[in-house]
């Protein structure tokens, strides 16, 4: 364990991340807040799902350090009494899940579909090229409104609010997957033609076995790359559909959802119950942002 550690520190990778101050510190953001989320239960001061820490007698109050301000809710508290702090905690999480989900799925089904079309070539590759061609000139957030809504009415309504989840990762997976499609499928063209796979077939090898076992493990960089850009998108993407009013139920509220709820109080003074949820989805998406430019510099060979 030491040893790999120390072959890692002495990596060129490492030294990249060691010497840029402003990747340093968006990792150190984006670690507090995906580790703050993810032990919410532990680090938030409150449960906002339990009704018995619910008291309408505070709702909207201020932060603690403005006037009228009560020491227990740092950030204030929104319009149902319940702490702020605490409900973007318990918000994050269910946004990185989404986020986190959904491009995890684009990924997996993007890259296999990209491998194996670069690599078998033909009238596999002309008709999934071409479908993700045409889903590429569709703004991304209209296809996910499409499937969710398609997901809404072709669900039972009882359901609504149980798979809700699944039906917005879904949606933004589909959204997403041309583009992890379009990559693998470039580097799995130029993976085909080099010796060691030419070498693996004149052993015997079955073309499965090359493409899973060579091509594809010589694809995942370039994915790596797109998945930490794409993350960031795809939590936006839930924010926007969740601000809209078709992300997931308000009994799950992520960022999106206190945004949207927080901006019907923002022009009657309570500007805090929007600010906050949007000052932490901007730092999360921003540090995000910041890492994936980072490792996609790092891992160019043409910048080292």
């Amino acid at each position: 364990m030491i040893k790999t550690f120390a072959r890692w520190y002495d990596s060129d990778l490492a030294y990249s991340f060691r010497r840029s101050p402003v990747v340093v510190v968006a990792a150190i953001v984006a670690a507090v807040m995906i580790l703050s989320a993810v032990f919410a239960p532990l680090v938030a001061p409150f449960n906002p799902f339990d009704p018995a820490s619910l008291k309408l007698m505070d709702a909207q109050t201020p932060p603690a350090w403005v006037e009228g301000g009560m020491g227990k809710y740092l950030l204030g508290t929104d319009d149902q009494g319940r702490d702020l702090l605490s409900t973007i905690l318990y918000g994050s999480r269910v946004s990185l899940f989404v986020g986190f989900a959904a491009i995890g799925f684009a990924a997996v089904f993007g890259t296999l579909i990209g491998v194996l079309c670069g690599y078998r070539g033909g009238w596999l590759d002309t008709v999934v090229m071409r479908a993700a061609d045409v889903q590429l000139t569709i703004p991304s957030i209209l296809i996910a409104l499409t499937i969710d809504g398609i997901g809404r009415a072709a669900l039972p309504r009882e359901l609504h609010g149980e798979i809700a989840l699944f039906v917005l990762v879904f949606a933004i997976g589909v959204a997403e997957w041309p583009h992890f499609a379009r990559v693998a499928r470039s580097a799995a063209m130029v993976e085909r033609n080099k010796d060691y796979v030419a070498a693996a077939k004149v052993i015997g090898r079955a073309p499965w076995s090359i493409v899973w076992r060579h091509v594809l493990p010589n694809t995942l960089g370039p994915v790596l790359v797109l998945a930490t850009v794409g993350l960031a998108l795809a939590i936006l993407s839930e924010a926007t559909l969740s601000f809209l009013g078709v992300g997931v139920p308000p009994t799950q509220p992520s960022l999106g959802t206190l945004i949207r709820v927080g901006q019907s109080f923002l022009f009657s003074g309570e500007w805090w119950t929007v600010f906050f949820p949007a000052l932490t989805l901007v730092l999360l998406v921003l540090a995000v942002n910041v890492l994936g430019d980072w490792l996609r510099d790092a891992l160019n060979p043409k910048l080292q």
